[in-house]
């Protein structure tokens, strides 16, 4: 009797912890994903970065299983298992884009994702060399009723001959399934491929292995991209209303559950959450009690405005998992709500939406009024910010999506390498950090301030000389002299850019820190901003054989730049301008209280910008400077201003610098010259064209010593000679 007891006892506690799981009483804690995540620090229940399990209503255990089992035969695979690294070897991370075939017809958008692949250091043209490959068939679109829709895409696939079953693939696509059940299947067995995917689901998205991206319309611009709305760092960070959102009320199907519940929040006061009926064929077939006052309600307020004057902006599913509204909110420093239950949020493997967004559970649609007012001020203006930074990192143009979507995939490939969740998530920006220059924070000029460092209390200088030495008395070894002596000086370089033959070493004064000439590659002006190994310092003093600059006037220089360590410090400044007559950006040299440029004849900056310039920018823009034998500080003054999104640094210089420049011969005839001037207007519009945009930005501050037009005794002044000359 005692046994059967035991096991009726252990029969019933069994039968009840069943019957406990099946109704949600002990949740088992999902370990999908790695530890290092950024959804793994989610909170319980809403807030900043709060977020539900994914949980899809109304659908059966069979059906959900029957909808995925179409999908794709990788459903398993990850890096170690579907991708093949020996390919990534011999050539590093190389990317091939297959030639386009005869008769196949590219959408706008799908034409902008190769063309940022093409024009980007990854491409090769040789499937030999590449470690990933991207069809040139048009995956974008696949929605049967769309017109874009390419068909017969299975047979086209599986007959290229370097497809493999899809190994070391990269697929994208934005829109998948149909009405009316919207599957996210693509209509093709994409294998053993990779999926860059828009609106994937937590369900089917394979982690570290597939990317989610955002939905963006076929207007995105391909290169450079607006930037965002946030103008004031204001506190409180006051806005008309605390949440917003506009569009399409789905009377039925998938995605209508939500939407067709806002209006239980809206007060038409600070919260505003407009919806119409009116979208499709036969939505008035569908039309309910609250069509015609929605409809009305909608009609009142202005969308833009709405989006630009919002502390909150709703982004709810649509049909899709992900929308439009996603990328809108963004730019607008408009924080989003996400209601998409089971979304895989875009770049979710490097971003962590916690510091950008509020993640809320669709079915708690009610608690988030109460939820979004109880968010401090302090952290709204964060989350306002954190936006800002990822909407123009990653987001604002089709390249950015494009370069992140491959910068992440290297990470995986080259992984002892690969950047720190610190790298993607603050200024400047993945993309502008490369890893293949360094893996430690402390050696790039981003992050001092972060870490709790100082620069440190050494320059190279490097002078760049084109013209023969002839005598003792020409202004480079005045240069050299006065370089030397400074405090601040670690070595000084003279980079032999000339045609004659090295100088013998006893032609070079004597100086109490170490002198190297070298010889620059292929003597073209892109070499003085190798990245040479014999630069032992942080901190690059770049300069023209015939700059007239006084041991004072480098140490105050320097000074400065060692509280602005990621920006160009110098002297000679010039400015562009937007000429409306002829529809073009203008150069001009003229000594006005306004700059947007430091010449780096006379300026200091940190030596990775060397890398990044060596790297980063295309052949096709440093073939142009070293053919001209002009522009490149232009070209550098482009690459920092796009990094930083900040203007250079203009500090004071002697009262007759502008007259010693132009009086020295050997160069007083090029800047004079017409040829040379016009030159550098083409270049500013050729570089804003490849670029996408103006990255130059105007500034009007000049930091001068302290006391220097104080009428004070010249003994008090720390850089008097500054004044005195």
């Amino acid at each position: 009797m005692q046994a059967k007891k035991r096991y009726l006892i252990l029969f019933s506690t069994g039968a009840c912890l069943i019957l406990l799981f099946c109704l949600g009483g002990i949740q088992v804690p999902l370990s999908r994903r790695g530890p290092g995540r950024p959804h793994d620090r989610r909170l319980s229940g809403y807030g900043p970065g709060a977020r539900c399990d994914d949980l899809t209503e109304h659908i059966s255990p069979r059906q959900k299983r029957d909808a995925n089992s179409g999908l794709y035969t990788g459903k398993r695979c990850r890096m170690e298992s579907c991708f093949d690294f020996s390919l990534c070897e011999r050539n590093g991370f190389k990317v091939y884009v297959y030639p386009q075939q005869k008769g196949e017809k590219l959408s706008e958008s799908y034409q902008n994702i190769l063309s940022s692949i093409e024009g980007s250091r990854f491409y090769t043209s040789d499937p030999g060399q590449a470690c990933l490959f991207v069809l040139s068939l048009d995956t974008l679109d696949r929605d049967q009723l769309s017109p874009q829709y390419v068909h017969n895409l299975k047979a086209k696939i599986q007959n290229l001959p370097l497809w493999n079953g899809g190994k070391n693939h990269i697929i994208f696509n934005l829109y998948s399934g149909t009405w009316p059940d919207y599957t996210e299947d693509l209509g093709f067995d994409i294998g053993l491929a990779m999926l860059a995917k828009a609106s994937i689901s937590t369900e089917n998205f394979r982690p570290d292995f597939d990317v989610s991206i955002p939905l963006f319309s076929k207007d995105h611009p391909r290169t450079g991209g607006e930037k965002g709305y946030l103008k004031y760092n204001t506190i409180p960070p006051y806005r008309k209303y605390m949440l917003v959102f506009k569009g399409k009320r789905y009377l039925t199907g998938i995605g209508s559950d939500t939407r067709n519940a806002l209006y239980h929040i809206h007060n038409s006061e600070d919260v505003v959450l407009l919806t119409t009926c009116k979208h499709g064929k036969d939505w008035q077939k569908h039309k309910d009690a609250r069509c015609d006052k929605d409809n009305a309600e909608y009609d009142k307020y202005d969308y833009r405005e709405m989006l630009y004057n919002s502390t909150f902006c709703l982004v709810p599913r649509g049909r899709r998992l992900g929308s439009f509204r996603f990328l809108e909110a963004l730019q607008a420093a408009c924080v989003p709500v996400m209601l998409s239950n089971g979304w895989e949020l875009p770049f979710s493997e490097i971003i962590d939406w916690n510091r950008a967004a509020v993640i809320g559970d669709e079915r708690l649609l009610l608690q988030i009024p109460s939820t979004v007012r109880s968010i401090h001020q302090d952290k709204i203006l964060s989350l306002r910010q954190q936006t800002q930074l990822l909407w123009e990192a990653y987001f604002n143009s089709v390249e950015k999506i494009v370069l992140t979507t491959l910068e992440i995939i290297q990470d995986r490939v080259l992984l002892h390498t690969s950047r720190s969740n610190l790298m993607w998530n603050s200024l400047p920006g993945g993309l502008f950090t490369l890893p293949q220059y360094s893996t430690s924070l402390r050696d790039f000029p981003f992050y001092y301030a972060k870490l709790g460092i100082k620069p440190p209390s050494k320059f190279t200088a490097i002078i760049h000389v084109v013209t023969p030495l002839v005598s003792q008395s020409q202004p480079v070894m005045k240069l050299l002299v006065a370089v030397a002596k400074s405090q601040y000086c670690a070595q000084v370089i003279v980079l032999w850019n000339c045609e004659k033959p090295l100088p013998a070493k006893h032609r070079w004064p004597a100086t109490s820190v170490p002198v190297t000439v070298i010889e620059g590659e292929s003597k073209v002006i892109s070499s003085r901003f190798l990245p040479y190994n014999t630069i032992p310092t942080d901190a690059v003093f770049s300069l023209d054989e015939d700059t007239v600059l006084s041991t004072t006037e480098v140490d105050f220089a320097f000074t400065v730049w060692q509280s602005f360590p990621d920006r160009i410090v110098g002297y000679p400044a010039r400015s562009h301008f937007w000429d409306s007559n002829k529809e073009r950006w203008g150069y001009t040299s003229k000594w006005t209280n306004d700059y947007s440029m430091v010449l780096t004849g006379a300026a200091i900056y940190h030596k990775y910008y060397h890398y990044l310039y060596t790297t980063y920018l295309p052949a096709s823009l440093k073939i142009m400077v070293d053919q001209m034998s002009n522009c490149e500080d232009i070209l550098m003054n482009f690459l920092v201003s796009l990094v930083t999104k900040l203007p250079p640094i203009k500090v004071t210089q002697k009262k007759q610098y502008k007259e010693t420049m132009m009086g020295q011969s050997s160069r007083a005839s090029r800047w004079a010259d017409p040829d040379h001037f016009a030159q550098r207007q083409t270049c500013m519009n050729k570089f804003a064209n490849w670029f996408g945009t103006m990255p130059l930005i105007h500034s009007q501050m000049r930091l001068d010593p302290v006391l220097f037009k104080d009428q004070v005794s010249i003994l008090r002044k720390k850089y008097r000679d500054i004044e005195r000359l």
